[in-house]
């Protein structure tokens, strides 16, 4: 739903990302927005200054970066964790006891991963929000409340599973004493069908397609959901049109475990159950094999690419170029605070345009800056079903943009103002943010919030809640060595045949 449908705001001057996103035009441009919606864009000077009049004269006009894979839940955990592989850490940031949370804490803890996300440039974040084991339908309503009063734009969905973590992996009935196991186990765990009800409740007023800030169907991933669950998920999303994002293969342990356990990969088992579609995202999608990436191109579906994450828990490097050669989509995302400390895309735009650069010898196939940009905008709007709003500069586009001070160091001496931005830009030459044509960024501060009230009020939050995160990783802390022992048997594990590897030693 767009709000001040008459509301007129002209961006004098600026030099804007060509619509098809693969150069900046070479002359400024002026910009006429219009109810949030992109109205016109036409050579500097013929636009009439209506509304609200901005000089962007000396600036790049960029899309908006889309956060395609973001844990709200984890804001809480910066800095804590750091050499750890996804499996031992997941036991961290997820302990068998939920800290006990007000939905104050809930609305603060979101707010400060979309404070940073805004700062950097990034207009619109998909939040996979963790509220298990007991849906509290009070702290998803803070999340969206977050969302609504910063300005940004997202997407939120409550992690769907109905298999405990623990019970996903194998080994975990001969390494865990029965008393471990009971204590893994929660006391009290909320039905799937309520979490249905709640989000297919929540599309009848928040659909992305409508509204600014919206839900998603969010299941965990396909190890940790049972077939009839994803089965409800896909018959809901087909009969809602809700984007729907699932984690697959982020590690070599999980897709190892599903050839132990299954004799086929975690890709091809969606794929039988008929749940790739359009619109469904597969979340980091690291291990694949050749016949994974046909059976992706051929459904449609998307892959959700975070390098900083999949680097940090050393998860391995998913092989792009052969993605992108077979038609996929690929959306790029930062993926949560606790496994990577920053909601900043144009850290993870860098980087893939860098990393990627490791794997194959032929330099002219190599992820560049355009393609790195391309995901982080479009790839972003095509993943969640949205690319006829978001993802580009141009008539009839939602108006979510940022606009860069070409005289900043990044951009100086100007050569090529893509490849600057990707490769040389940190957030410091950003002159506004623009989210459905409200400005909600002008000089490195928030336009609606108070930054530094926000932050007073996380450091009282997190004051009362560091003993219960303390006393929970203390608990974790025991269980420790049986998971290592899973995890070193799970790493001796055979992959699937043909699997591309991920890692410089595998």
């Amino acid at each position: 739903m767009t709000h001040n449908a008459d509301k007129i705001t002209t961006l004098l001057g600026a030099r804007p990302l060509s619509a098809d996103g693969s150069h900046v035009l070479p002359s400024p441009m002026d910009i006429v927005i219009r109810g949030g919606i992109i109205e016109a864009i036409r050579p500097a000077g013929e636009a009439p200054p209506e509304g609200k009049v901005v000089d962007a004269s000396g600036t790049l006009a960029i899309p908006g970066f889309i956060n395609g894979h973001h844990h709200s839940h984890e804001n809480f955990h910066k800095g804590r964790y750091d050499r750890l592989p996804l499996e031992l850490w997941m036991n961290y940031v997820r302990p068998a006891k939920p800290l006990p949370l007000t939905a104050d804490d809930v609305y603060l803890r979101t707010l400060v991963g979309a404070c940073q996300a805004l700062l950097s440039g990034t207009t619109c974040i998909v939040d996979d929000f963790n509220a298990s084991p007991v849906l509290d339908p009070e702290h998803v309503e803070a999340a969206l409340a977050a969302y609504d009063d910063i300005g940004i734009r997202a997407l939120l969905g409550p992690t769907l599973f109905d298999v405990p973590f623990h019970e996903s992996v194998p080994f975990v009935h001969e390494e865990c004493s029965p008393e471990t196991l009971t204590s893994l186990a929660p006391n009290k765990v909320t039905p799937v069908a309520e979490y249905l009800r709640l989000v297919e409740s929540l599309a009848a007023t928040r659909h992305p397609r409508d509204n600014r800030v919206g839900v998603l169907l969010a299941p965990s991933a396909p190890q940790r959901c049972s077939d009839s669950l994803l089965g409800e998920v896909r018959a809901l999303a087909d009969r809602t049109g809700l984007p729907v994002i699932i984690h697959v293969q982020e590690t070599r342990l999980q897709a190892a475990s599903a050839w132990h356990q299954r004799g086929k990969t975690l890709f091809q088992h969606l794929d039988e159950l008929g749940f790739l579609a359009p619109g469904t995202s597969l979340i980091h999608a690291v291990w694949l094999t050749p016949d994974d990436i046909a059976r992706i191109a051929a459904s449609g579906a998307s892959v959700q690419h975070n390098p900083n994450s999949n680097l940090k828990l050393g998860s391995g490097l998913m092989p792009m170029r052969a993605l992108l050669d077979a038609g996929v989509n690929v959306s790029l995302g930062t993926d949560g605070c606790g496994s990577l400390e920053s909601t900043d895309m144009l850290r993870v735009v860098a980087n893939t345009a860098l990393i990627h650069k490791l794997r194959g010898d032929d330099y002219r196939h190599w992820i560049g800056a355009e393609e790195a940009l391309e995901s982080a905008t479009l790839g972003g709007a095509r993943a969640l079903g949205m690319a006829e709003q978001l993802g580009r500069i141009a008539t009839g586009m939602r108006a979510d943009l940022v606009l860069y001070r070409l005289d900043a160091p990044a951009f100086t001496p100007l050569n090529d103002p893509l490849r600057q931005l990707v490769f040389g830009e940190n957030g410091g030459g950003i002159h506004s943010v623009w989210v459905e044509g409200e400005q909600v960024v002008a000089d490195g501060q928030l336009t609606r919030l108070d930054q530094r009230r926000i932050s007073q009020r996380i450091d009282q939050a997190m004051q009362r809640l560091r003993p219960a995160i303390d006393a929970a990783e203390e608990m974790t802390e025991t269980l420790r060595p049986a998971y290592e022992r899973i995890w070193s048997r799970c790493q001796a594990l055979p992959l699937a045949p043909g699997t591309i590897a991920a890692r410089f030693d595998e």
